[in-house]
C-alpha cells in the first residue's frame, strides 16, 4: 500500500512538473539571449553583398536575433551546467533594465540606419538610392521571423523535456535528458525527411514537370532542316523540352549576325536533347551526337558542348557572343539532365549533372578525335553555375591531354565547384581571391567586369580555360568555413562591386551570404549572378583567341547584346510580375 502510495505521488508529481514546463511556454526572455540576439540583428543589417527588400531585411534580422539569442540561451546553460559561481543568483533588475534599454536603443538606431546601409550597396551597383524606405516593414518583418523560430524552439523544448522527465522515471536523469532530445530530434528529422520534404519534392518535381512539357500555343516547331526539333530532326519539338525550345529557337539567323558582324555570315547551329528524348543520359548524349552530325555541326569552324543549368536553361547572354564572334560558322550542343531549378538539382539529384554533363562530353569528343585534325572544329567547353561545376568535372585532363580540347568558359562557378575552389587556393601571392592569378596564366585565367590580371598579350598554353565571375556573386564565392573567418575576399584590395562599408562578423556574416544566394539572379546585369554579354565577348575572345574584330566592331557588339539582353530581362521582370 505505501509503495502505491509511493508511486502514485511520483506520477502526480511528474505531472505538475509536465504542466510546469508547458507554463513556461510564454516566459519571458532570457537577458543574455537578449543581448546577443541584439547584437547579431543590429550586424545583420549592415551591408552585404546583395541589395536587400525591408522585408527580406526585416527576415534576416530576425533569423539573426533568433540565432544570437540560441547562442546566448546555450552561453547561460552552460555556464549553470558548470557550476561556476558568478552564474548564481538572480540578475539584479536594475542591470536587466539597463541591458534591456541598451538594447532596444542599439535596436532602433540599427533599425534607423538600415536603409542607409543599403543605399551604400546600392550605389556600388550603379542603383539609384531608395528614399522613404520605411523602417517599420523591417521591424515587423523581424518580429514575425523571431516569433516563429522562439516558438519553435520553445515546443521542441517543451517536447524534449516531457520526453527527458518521461524517461527519468527509470532511467538516470542526465541519461534521461540526452536520450530526450535525442528522441525529439529525431522525430523532427524522421518526419521532415520522410513526410513533409518527400511531398514538397514530389510536388515540386510534378510542377516542374509539367511546366517544361508546356508548349505555348503559339509556338510551332521550326521547319528548317537545319533546325533540332524540326521535322527531319531526330529529336522531336515536343521532347526538347521548355528549355530546350526556347534555346533551339532563339538562334540569330545569319542577316542578323551579318549585321553586326558587318561582312556575310552564316546561322549558327543549336542541338539540344530534352529529359524527356532518351531514358538514360548515355541515349540522350549518343542522340545528341547523332543529331550534331545530322545539322552539321562537326564542319564548322567551332563546337561548344554546353552544360545547362539545373532546369536545361541555357543562358543566351553566354552563348550569343561567341556565335556573333565567329560570324555564326560554329555549333552548340547541349543536354538536360533535370527538371529541378540549381539549388534543388545540387541537392536533391547531385549526381544527376555530373553523369549527364560526362555522358555529352564524352559522346563528342570520341567522334570529335576520330577526324582528321586541320578537318575538325575548335572544341570548347561551357557551363554557368552548376553548369560551370558538372561542366569542369566532365573534364578529365588525364584523359584529354594526348589531344586535348581547346579551351573552356566557365562562369558563375557555385562554391561547390572542386577544380575552381583549388585553383583560386593555389592563386599566386598577393592576387585576391575574387580575381585570382594561377601561375603564368598559360593554362587558366580569371575574369570579371574588368578583364584578367593577366596581360591579353601573354602567351597561352595548347589549352585555354577561363574563369567569369563576380565578386558580388555569393552563389561563388559563399564557404561554410567563413562562419568563425573573415573570407579572403573581404581583403583588401576587395572586389569593385563589393560594398567598401561591408564587414565581417562571426556567424552573420554567413547568413547574410546565405540570403544573398537566393537574391543573386535578382541583381542589375553585370553584377551578383547576372552575367552580361559584352563580359562574355571578352572572355570568349580570350578563350577561342578570336582577334580579327576591329575594336569599334567589338564596342558596338557588345553594346548591343547588352541593349538586347536588358530588354529581355525587362520583359522577362514584367512578365513575371504580371
Amino acid at each position: 500500500m505505501r509503495e502505491a502510495n509511493i508511486h502514485g505521488a511520483a506520477i502526480e508529481g511528474e505531472r505538475h512538473r509536465h504542466l510546469a514546463a508547458l507554463a513556461r511556454l510564454p516566459a519571458p526572455l532570457s537577458p543574455v539571449g537578449v543581448v546577443v540576439g541584439s547584437l547579431f540583428l543590429v550586424a545583420s543589417l549592415t551591408p552585404s553583398l546583395i541589395p536587400r527588400t525591408p522585408a527580406m531585411q526585416g527576415v534576416l534580422a530576425g533569423a539573426g536575433f533568433a540565432t544570437g539569442y540560441a547562442i546566448g540561451v546555450f552561453a547561460r546553460w552552460l555556464w549553470e551546467y558548470l557550476e561556476i559561481p558568478p552564474a548564481r543568483g538572480r540578475t539584479p533588475r536594475h542591470v536587466l533594465r539597463t541591458s534591456h534599454a541598451l538594447c532596444a536603443l542599439a535596436v532602433l538606431w540599427a533599425l534607423w540606419r538600415a536603409p542607409h546601409w543599403q543605399n551604400q550597396v546600392r550605389a556600388v551597383f550603379g542603383l539609384a538610392p531608395e528614399e522613404g524606405v520605411d523602417s517599420i516593414i523591417v521591424a515587423l518583418a523581424a518580429a514575425l521571423a523571431f516569433g516563429v523560430l522562439l516558438g519553435a524552439a520553445r515546443v521542441f523544448g517543451f517536447l524534449a523535456a516531457w520526453f527527458s522527465r518521461s524517461l527519468g522515471m527509470v532511467l538516470p536523469r542526465r541519461m534521461a535528458g540526452v536520450l530526450g532530445v535525442s528522441a525529439v530530434l529525431a522525430l523532427v528529422i524522421v518526419l521532415s525527411n520522410n513526410v513533409v520534404l518527400r511531398i514538397a519534392l514530389q510536388v515540386i518535381d510534378s510542377s516542374f514537370r509539367q511546366a517544361d512539357a508546356l508548349i505555348p500555343p503559339d509556338t510551332a516547331p521550326s521547319q528548317e532542316a537545319y533546325r533540332t526539333g524540326s521535322p527531319q530532326s531526330l529529336i522531336a519539338w515536343e521532347n526538347l523540352g521548355r528549355m530546350g525550345r526556347r534555346f533551339v529557337s532563339s538562334a540569330p539567323d545569319a542577316a542578323d549576325v551579318a549585321t553586326l558582324a558587318g561582312e556575310p555570315a552564316q546561322t549558327p547551329l543549336r542541338v539540344y536533347a530534352g529529359l524527356p528524348s532518351a531514358n538514360s543520359a548515355t541515349e540522350r548524349a549518343q542522340l545528341a551526337l547523332a543529331e550534331l552530325r545530322r545539322v552539321g555541326g562537326f564542319s564548322r569552324s567551332a563546337l561548344i558542348v554546353i552544360t545547362p543549368t539545373g532546369t536545361g536553361w541555357v543562358d543566351p547572354a553566354a552563348i550569343e557572343p561567341v556565335e556573333y564572334l565567329y560570324r555564326g560558322d560554329i555549333a552548340s550542343v547541349a543536354m538536360q539532365y533535370s527538371y529541378l531549378s540549381s539549388p534543388l538539382s545540387l541537392m536533391i539529384e547531385p549526381e544527376y549533372g555530373e553523369e549527364s554533363s560526362q555522358a555529352l562530353f564524352e559522346a563528342v569528343y570520341a567522334y570529335w578525335r576520330t577526324l582528321p585534325p586541320q578537318a575538325r572544329p575548335k572544341l570548347y567547353l561551357h557551363g554557368l553555375s552548376l553548369g560551370a561545376m558538372n561542366s569542369e568535372r566532365s573534364l578529365e585532363l588525364f584523359d584529354v591531354l594526348g589531344d586535348p580540347p581547346q579551351g573552356a568558359l566557365w562562369s558563375g562557378p557555385p562554391f561547390a565547384a572542386r577544380q575552381w575552389r583549388r585553383l583560386t587556393a593555389m592563386r599566386n601571392p598577393g592576387s585576391p581571391a575574387w580575381r585570382p592569378e594561377f601561375r603564368d596564366g598559360r593554362f587558366v585565367r580569371f575574369m570579371n567586369q574588368h578583364g584578367s590580371p593577366v596581360p591579353s598579350d601573354a602567351p597561352w598554353g595548347p589549352m585555354r580555360v577561363v574563369y567569369l565571375q563576380y565578386a558580388s556573386d555569393a552563389i561563388t564565392f559563399f564557404d561554410h568555413r567563413d562562419l568563425f573567418r573573415t573570407p579572403d575576399w573581404l581583403y583588401p584590395v576587395r572586389g569593385p562591386d563589393v560594398a567598401p562599408q561591408m564587414r565581417w562578423y562571426p556567424v552573420v556574416s554567413t547568413m547574410q551570404l546565405v540570403l544573398d544566394m537566393t537574391l543573386a539572379d535578382e541583381t542589375p546585369m553585370g553584377f551578383g549572378h547576372v552575367y552580361a554579354p559584352s563580359h562574355y565577348v571578352a572572355a570568349w575572345r580570350e578563350v577561342a583567341g578570336i582577334d580579327d574584330w576591329s575594336p569599334r566592331d567589338l564596342t558596338r557588339l557588345a553594346r548591343v547584346l547588352d541593349e538586347r539582353r536588358a530588354a529581355e530581362l525587362a520583359r522577362d521582370e514584367d512578365e513575371g510580375g504580371g
